[in-house]
């Protein structure tokens, strides 16, 4: 008599996962990119928060600064997620 086939689990799929256990939430300090200058999508993003915020943009922030300043901005605006 044959064995009955058993379904094979397909593994999480890490878009519709509320929680995947990933490492991608990790603090600036932790980056090793963190002292380069931010990126284009950083600044950009940053710009508008200021504008909003009636605060100083400041160009010369790395990626690390900048991401604390993003999440700093986004609470004072209401942008915050």
């Amino acid at each position: 008599m044959a064995k009955p086939r058993q379904e094979q689990a397909h593994p999480p799929n890490p878009k519709t996962d509320p929680d995947p256990g990933s490492n991608t939430i990790k603090d600036p300090e932790d980056w090793t990119t963190g002292d380069e200058r931010m990126t284009g999508a950083q600044a950009s993003y940053l710009k508008t928060l200021c504008e909003e915020a009636g605060e100083a943009f400041d160009p010369g922030l790395t990626k690390a600064e900048a991401s604390r300043r993003i999440d700093e901005l986004q609470e004072k605006t209401g942008r915050g997620g």
